[in-house]
């Protein structure tokens, strides 16, 4: 496919392949600005203007000032240091094997915690929360006693907060949801949102997560573990080839 001249500028061709490449370097937030014939004409006209200062400051003699010179030099010294760089962290590398002998030592690293999954009531006073207990142990379910009493939005569905781990909820109300058995509506509690009566659905042990769902963030822990040791490495080699006077 062709690659199409847009623009000449003191004889240098700009192509519809070279707007597009600048085009992808732009943050996501930037690129819906040269959407478009009316975004890519916009782009083209910033790509020309940008082509006409560089020409001009090339003839005017810039490239002969200090200032320019010592920032070439600067960015020299940056890129070489990141290819090398670059290089040593290339020679590093982590076997799929001791990924997995990784995660067999360290389970323990990658566990799911436990959690409770438990409904609640939320009312003002101690008083309501007793009263509310006493019609749910006589025959009220709790589900419904949540969505005529309870202040918190949960009520729409029965009071129901879903599963949560240790340190989501305030330390009154965790405390409680933790200790108290399956099934059992138990005693008032106070936190600072008012009284809660809770009701515990189920109790999730902490378990492992699955290999598949943690090898790539093994995998990186070790490569950057690597690549830091190797540095380290890379760089008294350095100490030893060069001398170094600190002073």
């Amino acid at each position: 496919m062709e690659d199409k001249v847009l623009a000449l500028v003191n004889g240098r061709e700009v192509t519809e392949k070279e707007l597009d490449e600048i085009a992808k370097r732009f943050p996501e937030d930037r690129k819906k600005y040269f959407v478009g014939e009316e975004g890519k004409k916009r782009l083209l006209d910033e790509v020309v203007a940008f082509e006409l200062i560089y020409t001009d400051a090339m003839e005017s003699g810039l490239m002969e000032e200090t200032f320019y010179k010592e920032q070439i030099e600067n960015a020299k010294k940056q890129i070489l240091t990141q290819m090398a760089i670059s290089k040593i962290f290339g020679e590093v590398a982590v076997a799929e094997s001791e990924v997995e002998r990784y995660y067999e030592a360290n389970k323990s690293i990658f566990e799911d915690p436990e959690k409770v999954s438990a409904k609640h009531i939320l009312v003002n006073t101690e008083e309501e929360a007793l009263k509310i207990k006493k019609e749910i142990e006589a025959g009220k379910t709790f589900e419904d006693a949540a969505k005529e009493y309870s202040s918190c939005p949960s009520k729409e569905r029965g009071g129901d907060l879903g599963a949560f781990a240790k340190g989501q909820m305030v330390p009154e109300f965790e405390k409680v949801a933790f200790e108290q058995e399956i099934g059992e509506v138990g005693e008032p509690v106070k936190t600072q949102f008012g009284y809660h009566i809770i009701k515990v659905e189920n109790k999730i042990p902490a378990s492992p997560r699955p290999f598949e769902t943690v090898k790539d963030m093994i995998r990186q822990r070790l490569m950057e573990e690597r690549q830091s040791m190797k540095y380290s490495w890379y760089v008294d080699q350095l100490k030893d080839k060069y001398k170094v006077e600190i002073k």
